[in-house]
């Protein structure tokens, strides 16, 4: 089969002819049709963090596709079904897994990281955490339901408190940024999203967002979402980006008793004034990825039209322009929101 292969930082994906994968026990063999091209493969290639496995290794953790070929034992599912491959597989046993937190599992594998991910026509997977995609959902577009859209879902629905009425920050409108900006929306609450690319603000208004802020033009971004919030400042701010200075400006408006929830990457640190943490109740909370039980309510959004795929995904590629697709996420292109690679 076709794969495009990271040999490792700086330097190009390969297009190269690999062995197709064979199910074992267990296991299921997918035909990618899509997989999305998310900045977690640019930290690989362009920034020199470590795979957990070692190069050479395909990339791409964002997949849906087409059952292939199943394990001897598996039964849940039968060729040419339909299905979404989470980001993150999760063993079910440890600790955390046992107590509900799948998403932080103590021995959590991600494709394109610990094994072979789906920049490739076939991917292998665990048959116990694939899931099924309704007709409804269209595959290319629905892959990036995987991660660029779950992680933002997590975040919202589980971490963030978020009710209907509440007020939400968006600081960062890329590809999760957007998604974090229309699921707030969708659940009801009065969103206002904040990026220095004015595209990308329109972009966010026509996901649901309330207002739109370029902190570019603003000499002082707290005082200007007080001003949208009865003089409060936020409920919730949610980062999305992964830069200590945007951290610390989301964290700036947040109301009393707020919350800010931190999605972005980032290994440096963060300053914030502890006396307010302290004096105001204020709380600072990470998000990470997506448990397996949030997945099914989060394709049946997709799958009512209440969360939209298709309009998200604005660039495809194939296979063989794969490079081509990072260089345009490089680019910081503001038409693009998400992009997705069909092999």
């Amino acid at each position: 089969m076709r794969a495009a292969v990271f040999h490792g930082p700086n330097q190009p994906l390969r297009l190269e002819d690999v062995p197709k994968p064979v199910p074992g026990p267990g296991q299921i063999v997918v035909q990618v049709a899509a997989c999305g091209v998310c900045h977690t493969d640019l930290h690989y290639i362009d920034h020199g963090v470590p795979t957990a496995k070692k190069p050479p290794l395909i990339l791409g953790h964002e997949a849906s596709g087409t059952v292939e070929a199943l394990g001897p034992d598996v039964k849940s599912f039968a060729a040419g079904d339909r299905v979404l491959l989470p980001a993150v597989l999760s063993c079910g046993t440890c600790f955390f897994c046992r107590t509900g937190r799948e998403n932080i599992c103590q021995s959590m594998v991600m494709f394109g990281n610990n094994i072979d991910g789906a920049y490739a026509e076939f991917v292998l997977a665990p048959a116990k955490d694939a899931f099924r995609m309704p007709e409804e959902v269209p595959l290319v577009e629905g892959s990036i339901i995987a991660d660029a859209i779950s992680t933002p879902f997590f975040a919202v629905t589980r971490r963030s408190g978020l009710r209907p009425g509440d007020s939400c920050l968006v600081m960062g409108c890329g590809g999760v940024g957007m998604n974090a900006v229309q699921l707030a929306a969708a659940i009801g609450c009065k969103v206002i999203a904040v990026d220095v690319l004015d595209r990308k603000l329109e972009y966010a208004k026509s996901f649901g967002a309330f207002a739109a802020i370029n902190p570019k033009n603003t000499a002082n971004l707290a005082k200007d979402v007080r001003k949208l919030t009865n003089g409060l400042g936020v409920d919730v701010a949610i980062e999305c980006i992964g830069n200590p200075a945007t951290m610390e400006a989301a964290f700036s408006t947040i109301r009393k008793g707020g919350r800010l929830v931190v999605i972005g990457y980032t290994d440096k640190t963060m300053a914030l004034p502890v006396q307010k943490i302290m004096y105001f109740e204020q709380e600072v909370i990470g998000s990470l990825g997506c448990r397996p039980v949030d997945y099914p309510p989060l394709i049946e959004m997709a799958r009512l039209g209440k969360v939209r795929v298709k309009e998200m995904v604005t660039h495809r590629f194939p296979l063989e322009d794969i490079n081509k697709a990072f260089d345009l996420l490089r680019s910081g292109d503001p038409t693009c929101l998400r992009a997705v690679v069909t092999p």
